[in-house]
């Protein structure tokens, strides 16, 4: 391998659809093997296919006493530092902590991730492993700094409806508790998100024109750069955890304001 050949690197691709002829499985596969025939290691959890219990509960804990009251924070860090998480939770664990870079792929439901995968977060970032005081403040260099993190999300309306005006909102907003709220807040490196629009009525002349522009995202995976999302420990926040005025752009509002000036 000479000195311009990209290094092969570790990719995780998380994936949520029950439909294994659906466009989004469609998709995983296509990145799967796109990264692979690019050098790259690549696994692969198949929410669906695993069956995975989409509960916190205290099953995730074994040494949880059944008398004993599930205060999940304490609980989750108590059973993660000391290595007693359920073994599904703490081989996904595993995954992120080998993974370079994670992709998640779903579709988007009611604004939001499937249950299933938002099931699939609240029990595997747990306190201790994710975040909390034992592994340093949140919207910095946190717990899974240096990796990045890539949404492919397939949207049935369109393009327009989730714009600056349009009535859905902005995709980046409607996003924001992902790409800031659970990537950026354990120190994943989130990268602009790859939208599928319009996509319950997709031609195969359009798909093959997703295929192609997905494979341009995913060859960008550790070359592009991230969302400049502000660090907590940068200076731009007063003790409170509140942006400060003399920091931000004149005319900036709302979600906007987290994201550095100049960038």
């Amino acid at each position: 391998m000479n000195a311009t050949t990209p290094q092969p690197k570790k990719i995780l691709v998380v994936s949520a659809h029950p439909e294994r002829r659906s466009l989004n499985a469609s998709l995983t596969s296509f990145a799967v093997e796109h990264l692979r025939t690019a050098g790259h290691e690549v696994r692969e959890s198949d929410l669906y296919a695993m069956k995975w219990k989409a509960t916190v509960d205290a099953d995730d804990f074994p040494d949880h006493g059944p008398g004993e009251r599930l205060r999940v924070m304490d609980v989750s860090e108590r059973a993660t530092l000391a290595g007693r998480l359920a073994p599904d939770v703490a081989a996904e664990q595993e995954k992120l902590l080998w993974a370079d870079a994670v992709v998640l792929q779903f579709p988007l439901w009611w604004f939001s991730v499937p249950a299933l995968l938002k099931g699939w977060i609240d029990r595997v970032f747990t306190a201790g492993f994710a975040y909390g005081p034992t592994v340093g403040p949140p919207y910095s260099e946190g717990p899974l700094a240096g990796r990045r993190a890539l949404v492919s999300v397939t949207i049935g309306a369109r393009a327009t409806s989730f714009s600056d005006r349009g009535i859905h909102g902005r995709l980046a907003d409607v996003l924001h508790p992902l790409q800031h709220g659970l990537f950026w807040f354990t120190g994943l490196r989130p990268l602009e998100p790859f939208a599928v629009f319009g996509a319950n009525a997709l031609s195969e002349e359009r798909f093959a024109a997703v295929r192609q522009a997905y494979a341009h995202r995913l060859d960008g995976l550790f070359a592009d750069a991230p969302i400049p999302f502000r660090t907590l420990t940068g200076g731009d926040y007063d003790h409170d955890m509140r942006l400060l005025p003399e920091v931000e752009r004149p005319g900036t509002s709302g979600l906007d304001l987290h994201v550095r000036a100049g960038d």
